[in-house]
């Protein structure tokens, strides 16, 4: 993979949140300044995507193919960076994250990949260093908690413009957000503003998350097209991509035939 020229300058400095190890019934996990759980991993399985909210996030499959490269904003416990690495192998993954110790852990604890031709850590602002891409990322994947809520750096419009711009032209940007904050509605609207209406709503199975996916085209919106291939990925995978599609089909309008970016 060649490097993106992005100068690793040390940003102003203000507090990080410190970072916490927890195990339990052999998931052993990550928290961030509070006993919120960011992230876990199964010891017996570190690939496994152990947190319905990440798998919900993986939702982008059943619109797009492995893509060449996705950039990742937020390393947490490594649980994407495993699972691409794992079932994705030929895709080159750049992970952004702005705490040096979190990354210190990942490597140390969380059986992250070594750095290689097809994965990189970059230790920067990941709302700076999405501004670096210009068309060269595929997916983009957004889960920035700073342990009590989202980053707000990364829920206003300047973050989605740059994003969509960082994106390929058949781009999906992919993000975590708690449908219990109170602002969700407020995200969801800029991010409708920005990518012109061409976004998905996926709930997560347990504890209020919401994957939420924009798009720089329209994917394939053809229901019986999604079920056969949620099929598919379901037994490539196994995630649970027809409950998924059920989720989407909860969140949005559709005539049975055709699913739409309008809200149900």
């Amino acid at each position: 993979m060649t490097r993106h020229p992005y100068q690793r300058l040390r940003a102003q400095q203000f507090e990080l949140p410190e970072v916490g190890i927890s195990e339990e019934n052999n998931i052993r996990s990550l928290h961030l300044g509070s006993p919120t759980i960011q992230s876990s991993m199964n010891l017996d399985n570190p690939s496994q995507l152990v947190l319905s909210y990440s798998r919900a996030m993986m939702a982008w499959l059943l619109f797009r193919d492995a893509p060449r490269h996705i950039t990742q904003i937020g390393l947490g416990g490594g649980s994407f960076a495993r699972w691409i690495a794992e079932y994705c192998p030929q895709t080159m993954q750049t992970v952004v994250d702005i705490h040096p110790q979190v990354i210190a852990i990942a490597q140390s604890m969380f059986d992250i990949p070594e750095e290689s031709d097809t994965f990189e850590i970059i230790e920067a602002d990941g709302a700076d260093y999405i501004k670096t891409m210009r068309g060269g990322t595929d997916v983009i994947l957004v889960d920035g908690f700073d342990g009590e809520q989202i980053i707000d750096a990364f829920v206003d419009v300047p973050f989605f413009e740059d994003c969509r711009t960082a994106l390929s032209n058949d781009g999906i940007f992919v993000t975590n957000w708690w449908q219990g904050d109170k602002r969700f509605d407020l995200f969801v609207e800029k991010l409708r503003i920005v990518f012109e209406d061409r976004v998905l709503l996926v709930p997560a199975q347990t504890h209020g998350n919401i994957a939420v996916f924009a798009f720089k085209q329209a994917p394939e919106m053809n229901l019986d097209k999604l079920k056969k291939r949620a099929e598919a990925l379901e037994s490539q995978y196994g995630l649970e991509f027809l409950q998924m599609l059920t989720s989407l089909k909860s969140r949005h309008q559709h005539n049975g035939k055709v699913l739409q970016f309008t809200p149900a």
